[in-house]
């Protein structure tokens, strides 16, 4: 017979319990906002870049530390160098536009080459337009005009954010070095993590979470990022005007899976007004090249991925775009796939009857 007074919870003790975790939790999550971003791209990038890591470190038989720090750096010089050269572009020719659309300022338009008017079917009628609106912009973009100019205050204060997105963007790489190193410590965390959460299904869940972020990081990202610095390249080598804005419209529209053929083909139409026959011709091809360049990569690298619909990675990477700058294009991405494909893992558990 068991003598001992049975212990009763006492609901306000309770309360107060829960209410000072519940601040707790809070009170950390807002010390720790400015860098959840970077952290969650950071984790990212290392699971997207392991096998190259595992590649380099079984072939040159270097230390795990020796091999994350080499691939790092090999990561910024990369990624970082064009990044920094279209991010400059981009807050100049912000800043030019600013001029033009800010309050109070008119509109102004250059005239247009002669050699439109060669062009076939539309060139005299698109010769005619630029000119009277190069003469009467006002009367010829009409009611347009000041939702221009607030297009143009956001591009500006975009275009201004740029440079901390560039600085985050190196801050998460040198956290992807960091998880490279401490690779099999990080995965026994998730393992321990999802078991905590699911039962016995820690290493069902870090492998299924591993494979969709590998698959949109490789499938996605990596051919959205390469898409975008040779189409930048491309545009500041012909000297086109709005390099930096146009290779970030590139790339968001490479990472809602939108071609931007729809922006490098007039492009390079444009480069005939403007450029010799033989640069014209040359940029043609590398734009044809670079916008082709997703139809071939992608059955490659998402061969063994994750299938999400479209509106999942578009309202992830604008939905991230918007809250967190140029970081959560990707990291939105990304975490949406994820938790949409874990989702649709639980949905179809549900669903199977229970004596299947």
């Amino acid at each position: 017979m068991n003598d001992k007074p049975e212990e009763k919870t006492d609901p306000i003790d309770s309360a107060i319990q829960i209410g000072l975790m519940a601040l707790l939790t809070g009170w950390s999550i807002y010390i720790a906002s400015p860098f959840i971003g970077p952290i969650i791209w950071g984790i990212i990038i290392a699971i997207g870049s392991y096998p190259l890591y595992s590649w380099l470190h079984k072939k040159f038989g270097l230390g795990k530390n020796l091999t994350a720090t080499l691939l790092t750096l090999l990561m910024l010089a990369v990624l970082i160098i064009p990044s920094v050269m279209l991010s400059g572009a981009l807050v100049e020719e912000a800043r030019e536009l600013s001029g033009y659309l800010q309050e109070g300022n008119e509109l102004s338009i250059p005239p247009p080459p002669d050699r439109i008017t060669n062009w076939p079917l539309v060139g005299k009628k698109l010769h005619a337009f630029w000119v009277y609106a190069s003469e009467n912009p006002g009367e010829a973009l009409g009611e347009i005009e000041p939702q221009l100019k607030t297009v143009g205050k956001w591009l500006l204060s975009a275009a201004a954010g740029t440079g901390l997105g560039i600085l985050m963007f190196i801050f998460s790489i040198i956290i992807a070095g960091i998880f490279l190193a401490t690779a099999a410590g990080g995965r026994k965390a998730a393992v321990a993590i999802f078991d905590r959460l699911t039962g016995d299904r820690g290493e069902e869940l870090t492998e299924l979470s591993k494979s969709t972020v590998r698959s949109v990081v490789n499938g996605i990202l990596g051919i959205a990022i390469i898409q975008t610095l040779l189409a930048g390249l491309g545009f500041l080598a012909m000297g086109i005007p709005g390099a930096g804005i146009l290779a970030l419209v590139c790339l968001v529209l490479a990472v809602v899976q939108i071609d931007i053929l729809l922006i490098l083909i007039p492009l390079s139409i444009y480069a005939f007004s403007f450029a010799g026959t033989g640069a014209a011709i040359a940029f043609l091809a590398w734009n044809i090249a670079v916008g082709l360049m997703n139809n071939v990569l992608k059955p490659i690298l998402l061969a063994r991925g994750v299938k999400a619909p479209m509106a999942v990675i578009f309202v992830g990477a604008i939905g991230g775009l918007i809250a967190h700058g140029l970081v959560g294009l990707f990291v939105g991405a990304v975490v949406l796939v994820l938790a949409y494909t874990l989702f649709m893992l639980w949905l179809d558990e549900r669903t199977v009857p229970q004596d299947a």
